[in-house]
């Protein structure tokens, strides 16, 4: 008996933990109680819709201006969280260098 798995298909179906934890997103999404959880979420949000898009336009041949859209918000999401990440660091950097 052989079985044959297309990962394709393995990679686009969703997960029943990934279910929930979208549930949990999405009850816990614009309440404003962590501006720093919220950013995150949507970061997340925009990477995995530009691989979803990559993957639509590669496998089935979708619309590659959607694909190129999405690739270009994630790309911005992604240089803004480096931008970030550098401030934190450089925040860091100032108080380790202060006097005690």
């Amino acid at each position: 008996m052989s079985v044959t798995i297309n990962p394709y298909t393995t990679l686009t179906t969703p997960k029943p933990a990934d279910a929930a934890k979208a549930a949990d997103t999405a009850k816990g999404a614009g309440t404003g109680g962590n501006p720093v959880a919220d950013g995150i979420s949507e970061f997340k949000q925009a990477m995995e819709a530009a691989e979803q898009a990559a993957v639509k336009t590669a496998v089935t041949g979708a619309d590659p201006h959607a694909m190129v859209e999405a690739l270009a918000n994630a790309e911005m999401m992604l240089d803004t969280a480096v931008t970030i990440r550098d401030k934190v660091v450089e925040a860091y950097q100032e108080l380790l260098r202060m006097p005690v």
